[in-house]
C-alpha cells in the first residue's frame, strides 16, 4: 500500500512539473521535461514551488566564489547572468556583454564556450551525499546490533539485511572468487547496496538520476578495473600475453584482443547500468507525457496504469542491476586471482 501511494504521488509530482500554467498558451514539450528530470542540474526540483537551489562553487577570474544557484533566475524564472557567469544547458560559463556564454576559437577554427573550474554541489552530488549518509547510518546501526546482540537471533533492521549480506557472501563472492573472497567482500557489499539504494532513490518523487549518470557508472567501473588489475597474478597475465594452446604465430593477434578485453569488461559494466536505469526513467516519464500530449480522459487512466506498472517493474530492475554489477565484478576478481592449470586449459588435465 505504501508503494502504491508513493507511485501515485510520483504521478501527481511529474504531472505538476510537466503542466504549463493556465494563462500561458504554450505547447507541452515532453523532450525538455524528460531531459530536465534525467540530467544533472544546479537546483533540485521536486515539484512546482518546491525547488531547492544548491550552492554554486566556481574558481574563475575572480578567484573562488560561492553563491546560490537561485541567483541565475529572475522573478519570472528566466535564466540571467550573475557575477559575470551565465548558466546554459546545465553548465556554467563566463558571460559576455550580451549576457550570453563567452566563446573562444579553437585550433581547428571552431568556437567553444569558456567557463571557470566548477566544483558546484549539483543535484547528483547532493543525492550522492544523501545516499552515502543513508548507507552509513543503516550499516553502522546494523554493525552495532551485531555487537550488542552477539550470539542472539537478529531482529529489526539487522534481520532484514542479514539474508542479503549472506546471499552476497555465499552465492556471489565464494563461488566466483574462491578462498580469497573475504578481501573483496567489503567492496562487493558496498557497490551492491550503493547501486541498489541509489536506484530506489531515483524512483522516489523528485529523485535524482544518480545511477543513470554515466560519470557515476564510469567511476564504479574504473574501481572494479583497478582492483582487478592490482589483484591479478602471474597466471592472469600469462593467459593474456601467452594464451595456452594458441600457436605462437597467432599471439600477435590474440594479445591485442585480450588487452582490449580487459577494457571492454568495465565498459560493459558502465554502459549496462547507465542504459538500463536511464531507459526506465525515460519510459515512465514518456507515459506520463502522453496525458498532456493527448489531453484525453481515455488516455489518462491508461497512461497512469502503464506508468504504475513500469514503476513496479523498475523496483525489480533496481535490484537486478545491483545484483548483475556485483556478480560480474566478482567474476572479474575471480579470474584475476585464480591459479590456472595450463594442462586443464589445453584439454590435457588428469581424469
Amino acid at each position: 500500500m505504501n508503494k502504491l501511494l508513493i507511485l501515485l504521488f510520483s504521478f501527481f509530482t511529474f504531472a505538476a512539473t510537466a503542466a504549463e500554467p493556465a494563462h500561458e498558451e504554450t505547447n507541452f514539450d515532453p523532450g525538455s521535461m524528460i531531459t530536465h528530470h534525467i540530467t544533472d542540474d544546479y537546483s533540485w526540483h521536486f515539484a512546482d514551488n518546491f525547488v531547492v537551489h544548491l550552492p554554486v562553487i566556481v574558481y574563475g577570474k575572480n578567484g573562488l566564489e560561492v553563491f546560490s544557484s537561485s541567483n541565475f533566475y529572475n522573478e519570472h524564472h528566466q535564466i540571467v547572468p550573475y557575477k559575470g557567469y551565465v548558466m546554459e544547458h546545465g553548465h556554467i560559463y563566463y558571460a559576455n556583454e550580451e549576457g550570453e556564454p563567452l566563446t573562444q576559437a579553437t585550433a581547428d577554427g571552431k568556437e567553444k564556450h569558456v567557463g571557470p573550474l566548477d566544483f558546484s554541489i549539483t543535484k547528483n552530488v547532493a543525492s550522492l551525499f544523501l545516499s552515502v549518509a543513508l548507507l552509513l547510518g543503516i550499516f553502522f546501526t546494523v554493525a552495532g546490533r551485531y555487537k550488542s546482540n552477539r550470539g542472539k537471533a537478529p531482529r529489526g533492521i539487522q534481520s532484514f539485511f542479514e539474508p542479503i549480506i549472506i546471499f552476497i557472501r555465499d552465492d556471489i563472492a565464494k563461488p566466483n572468487i574462491g578462498p580469497k573472497y573475504e578481501r573483496y567482500l567489503p567492496y562487493l557489499l558496498t557497490i551492491f547496496f550503493f547501486i541498489w539504494f541509489n536506484n530506489l532513490l531515483g524512483l522516489m518523487p523528485g529523485g535524482a538520476n544518480l545511477t543513470g549518470n554515466i560519470a557515476v557508472t564510469l567511476v564504479l567501473a574504473v574501481f572494479t578495473l583497478v582492483i582487478t588489475l592490482f589483484s591479478s597474478n602471474k597466471a592472469y597475465w600469462a593467459h593474456i600475453f601467452k594464451t595456452p594452446g594458441v600457436p605462437v604465430a597467432l599471439l600477435p593477434i590474440m594479445i591485442p584482443i585480450e588487452l582490449v578485453g580487459i577494457l571492454t569488461k568495465p565498459f560493459s559494466l558502465m554502459v549496462r547500468l547507465f542504459a538500463n536505469i536511464t531507459a526506465g526513467h525515460i519510459i515512465i516519464l514518456s507515459l506520463f507525457s502522453l496525458i498532456f500530449i493527448f489531453k484525453s480522459f481515455a488516455i489518462g487512466p491508461i497512461s497512469v496504469a502503464f506508468a504504475i506498472f513500469m514503476n513496479f517493474l523498475e523496483l525489480f530492475v533496481a535490484l537486478l542491476q545491483a545484483y548483475v554489477f556485483t556478480l560480474l565484478t566478482s567474476m572479474y576478481f575471480g579470474g584475476a586471482v585464480e591459479e590456472h592449470d595450463h594442462a586443464d586449459d589445453m584439454g590435457h588435465g588428469a581424469h
